[in-house]
C-alpha cells in the first residue's frame, strides 16, 4: 500500500529539483526474479511524476542494478537474493511502461561481483553529479522501500540533499512485517518528507 503524505501544503517545482526512481527494473515488477509485491503499481504513478519533471525541464535520475552474474549478493554466493539485475539481460531493463525520455541520467550501482550496494550513492558518482548540476531537492521513489530506496534516502539527507519522498510511488519487500513501515519512519526520523503527486501545485494529468 501506498504511504499517507505528511500534510497537505502544495509543493512547487523549482530549479534545482530532481526526480530520482530508484530500481523500476523489471526483475523487481511481477514475474520478476526478485519482484517487490504490488510493485507494479507505482510504475503508473511514476509515470505521471516523469511527464511532469520532462515536461518543466527538470533533470530525471534513475538508479539501477547491474550485477555481474557472480555478484556476492546472490544465493549462489552465500548471499540473501536470488540472483537479480544481471547486466545487459532482459530483468535488468527499465520498466518499458516509463518511457524515460533520453534525457535520463542513469547511475548503476553494485557492478563489480564483491562490492553490495542498496543505496543509489555507494559507487555510483551520484551526489558529486547532482551537486555539480546545482540540485538541492529530490523527490524520490521506486523499489524497494525497505532496503534500496530507505538507503537512497538516507545516503541523500546524509549528503545534504532536502529530500521528498513519493508515497504514492513506492512498495516494500516486508520480508517481516512491518518492514516497510519502519523504513519509513527511519526515513521521516532522519529528515525526509513524505508527500504525493496531488500536492505538486499545478499537476495535471
Amino acid at each position: 500500500m501506498s504511504e499517507t503524505p505528511d500534510g497537505s501544503g502544495a509543493l512547487r517545482l523549482r530549479a534545482g529539483d530532481a526526480l530520482l526512481l530508484v530500481d523500476l527494473q523489471r526483475d523487481f515488477l511481477p514475474g520478476g526474479a526478485l519482484a517487490v509485491p504490488d510493485g507494479d503499481q507505482v510504475v503508473p504513478v511514476l509515470a505521471r511524476y516523469l511527464a511532469r519533471f520532462e515536461s518543466t525541464g527538470l533533470l530525471i535520475c534513475c538508479t539501477c542494478d547491474w550485477h555481474p552474474p557472480d555478484h556476492v549478493s546472490f544465493s549462489s554466493r552465500g548471499g540473501p537474493w536470488p540472483p537479480h539485475g544481471v547486466a545487459g539481460t532482459p530483468g535488468a531493463e527499465f520498466a518499458p511502461e516509463l518511457q524515460l525520455p533520453v534525457s535520463a541520467q542513469i547511475f548503476s550501482k553494485a557492478t563489480e561481483p564483491e562490492a553490495e550496494a542498496y543505496s543509489g550513492f555507494e559507487g555510483t558518482g551520484l551526489a558529486a553529479s547532482l551537486h555539480r548540476q546545482g540540485i538541492s531537492r529530490l523527490f524520490v521513489g521506486g523499489l524497494a522501500t525497505d532496503y534500496c530506496v530507505q538507503a537512497t534516502v538516507l545516503d541523500a539527507l546524509r549528503a545534504g540533499f532536502e529530500v521528498l519522498l513519493l508515497g504514492d510511488a513506492v512498495r516494500a519487500v516486508e520480508l517481516e512485517p512491518g518492514d516497510g513501515e519502519r523504513a519509513l519512519q527511519a526515513m521521516r526520523q532522519a529528515g525526509a518528507r513524505i508527500i504525493g503527486y496531488e500536492q505538486l501545485a499545478g499537476q495535471g494529468a
